[in-house]
């Protein structure tokens, strides 16, 4: 997966580069066609202080992106928070496919049964 990682008024460390990493490893392990991330990470001092760090993720998949954001008063915890938000939407979109596959194996069954009453 192609990491591209922005910054607005964060100097990226080495830690919060490697937490990054870490973070989309397990979502890569999540869906393995994920093609690459895009991270947007920004402080903004004149909002309150409960509000002053944001991070945004674009995952971009076949299919439709998954996009996630989140608002918190420390770095890591927005991070943390919007890793749990893509991770959700990953799970809701492979639940559907699996609901499709077994709704249609269950009707293609159901048919076969009918047919030879």
């Amino acid at each position: 997966m192609k990491l591209i990682l922005s910054t607005h008024n964060v100097t990226l460390t080495k830690a919060i580069e490697d937490h990054i990493i870490g973070l989309l490893d397990k979502l890569a392990k999540l869906n393995r066609f994920a093609v690459n991330a895009r991270v947007t990470l920004e402080h903004d001092k004149a909002k309150a202080p409960e509000r002053q760090f944001s991070c945004s993720i674009r995952l971009t998949l076949p299919g439709p992106d998954l996009f996630a954001a989140d608002v918190e008063s420390d770095l890591y915890a927005a991070m943390d928070l919007v890793t749990k938000k893509i991770e959700q939407q990953i799970r809701k979109r492979h639940n559907k496919y699996l609901a499709r596959k077994h709704k249609q194996a269950a009707r293609t069954k159901r048919s076969r049964q009918d047919a030879g009453l």
